[in-house]
């Protein structure tokens, strides 16, 4: 895939801006190194879809229980095995073996670079979808993020469990939120890195709903990339000079 050139010659003038990079960057960007990136979602194989399908007509037969059970549960990960999911303990164990067979779909390639902003806030540059992420400026001072809607404050940090949808990874999160007469307005950010280690990851959502409830806005972004030189876009090539002396003989007038 081809980038802008502009994007990677950013890259040239590194050591005239160079600045000690956040502890939250710090062994998963570069300053001023384009990285490239993969937006992308996490998906079981296909044959799950109808253990789902089970358990979503129970959830329809008992919306209050299934309410009530699900929230007690851990974000992101199977529910534990009851009677009242709709599912035998055949049918349950078929379904956690399809679920740890989930991959990593990457629907759009993109390209990050960490750049020092205006005074003492970063950003992490993106192009295509994942563009949403250069309006964030992160002030290490404060440890926030601020985005167009206000300031992200620094939570819990997170430790996936590996049996959750983007698997095993640690990572810091900021979250703002925000309740007023015209609706309530949630957004997150969270920087981390696989168990592996071999990557990094970005997860992004930004939510607003009205007073009566409706989803107004529901974006989500996860973006993976590679840790070290394996994620590193190259660098730019100049242009091949023209030859400064004809390549063949002209031909002579007999």
């Amino acid at each position: 895939m081809k980038f802008h050139a502009p994007f990677l010659a950013l890259s040239l003038i590194s050591s005239l801006h160079a600045a000690e990079v956040p502890k939250i960057f710090a062994g998963l960007l570069d300053q001023d190194v384009p990285v490239r990136g993969q937006i992308g979602v996490v998906l079981p194989p296909r044959e799950i879809d109808k253990y789902i399908a089970k358990v979503e007509a129970s959830a329809r037969k008992d919306p209050k229980w299934f309410h009530d059970y699900s929230g007690n549960s851990k974000p992101g990960a199977p529910l534990p095995y009851d009677e009242r999911l709709g599912l035998t303990k055949e049918e349950y164990t078929e379904y956690l073996a399809l679920w740890n067979k989930r991959e990593f779909k990457a629907i759009e390639e993109v390209m990050l670079m960490l750049r020092k902003s205006s005074g003492e806030s970063w950003s992490i540059t993106s192009t295509g979808t994942a563009s949403t992420l250069s309006m964030l400026r992160y002030t290490a001072k404060s440890d926030t993020f601020r985005s167009p809607n206000g300031e992200m404050k620094r939570i819990d940090d997170i430790k996936a469990d590996p049996s959750s949808i983007l698997g095993e990874w640690t990572g810091q999160e900021w979250k703002f939120e925000e309740e007023t007469g015209l609706g309530k307005t949630k957004e997150n950010l969270a920087l981390g890195r696989m168990a592996d280690k071999k990557y990094a990851i970005i997860v992004y959502r930004a939510q607003e709903l009205s007073t009566e409830g409706t989803r107004l806005l529901d974006k989500s972004l996860v973006i993976r990339f590679a840790l070290g030189k394996a994620g590193q876009a190259p660098e730019p090539t100049a242009p091949a000079k023209p030859p400064t002396k004809p390549l063949t003989k002209p031909a002579t007038k007999k």
